[in-house]
């Protein structure tokens, strides 16, 4: 049951793979919980009870709970297709409650330390460096997430117009517009990509040091080795790349409701996080600047 549920967030609602596999994982937890459980059983026939009794020992283990809402979201959308397909008569998730989780306000580099990197950094010669540099430069200028960097495709870029055409979450299709600066990058790296690789050629933007297409880890590295040399960031990872890009526009007097297509989100709600960023940057302004503050 619970391989036809994912097959259907796979083919139907077009789950990304990271959603398929946290719900993958989730829903093989709760069974193997059940199963273990004084009135075994699985995670179809499952209870209210067994549901309360698990989320109440993935606190006690240390569990956020945005880790645990999580879960409970994978539970919920697991019952409701057993549900529409009279696998089970009753949703046992259907009083179970989410639970509150602290808000926390996107991590971001300065406008002034991300430039001042990007403009010091050396980097090696040949591919190696043309590459790092325009990962690091494709995730600031363009706020792309990791996945849509990584399955990227040069036919996707059109550096005659300066657009690249990402397919996002869900498989829906945005355009954002590439900087001059950033076509210039491009341009090179896919130069020297051709000399290297023209016997085995790949159709994707970002590859390996063999030629292949990347994977996760591997723009983890060459981020973090980038991003550690400014100070002030608590974390290093690609997305804080993408929360740089988002509140550096809205500084700059983006409206919001163009930072969320160029983000892709499905609703305005997700890309509003970042305003309170912009108004702790009036405010700090206001205080610094307004006689009566």
């Amino acid at each position: 049951m619970v391989s036809s549920f994912l097959k259907y967030l796979e083919y139907e609602k077009r789950c990304s793979k990271h959603t398929l596999s946290s719900y993958r994982n989730d829903l093989n937890q709760f069974d193997q919980f059940v199963k273990s459980y004084p009135e075994p059983g699985t995670v179809t026939s499952a209870s209210h009870q067994h549901i309360r009794a698990w989320l109440i020992t993935l606190l006690e283990k240390g569990l956020v709970a945005r880790t645990v809402n999580r879960k409970i979201a994978a539970l919920r959308s697991y019952y409701k297709y057993a549900l529409k397909h009279d696998i089970i008569e009753k949703d046992p998730s259907r009083k179970v409650r989410v639970l509150k989780a602290a808000k926390n306000l996107p991590v971001f580099a300065q406008e002034t330390e991300i430039l001042k990197t990007l403009d010091q950094l050396v980097y090696q010669d040949g591919f190696e460096g043309a590459r790092d540099k325009l990962v690091i430069e494709f995730l600031y200028g363009t706020g792309t997430r990791l996945s849509e960097l990584i399955n990227l495709n040069e036919q996707d870029l059109n550096l005659t117009n300066k657009l690249v055409k990402v397919l996002g979450k869900r498989n829906k299709e945005r355009i954002i517009p590439i900087p001059s600066p950033l076509v210039e990058v491009i341009a090179s790296y896919l130069e020297l990509k051709r000399d290297r690789f023209s016997n085995n050629y790949s159709p994707y933007l970002i590859v390996n040091n063999k030629g292949d297409q990347s994977y996760p880890m591997m723009v983890y590295r060459i981020v973090k080795s980038i991003l550690l040399t400014i100070p002030s960031l608590e974390k290093q990872s690609p997305h804080i790349l993408r929360h740089t890009f988002a509140t550096h526009l809205l500084n700059k007097g983006a409206e919001l409701n163009a930072v969320k297509e160029l983000l892709g989100h499905a609703s305005l709600a997700a890309t509003q996080v970042y305003t309170h960023n912009t108004i702790d940057r009036l405010k700090k302004v206001f205080d610094q600047s307004h006689p009566k503050a």
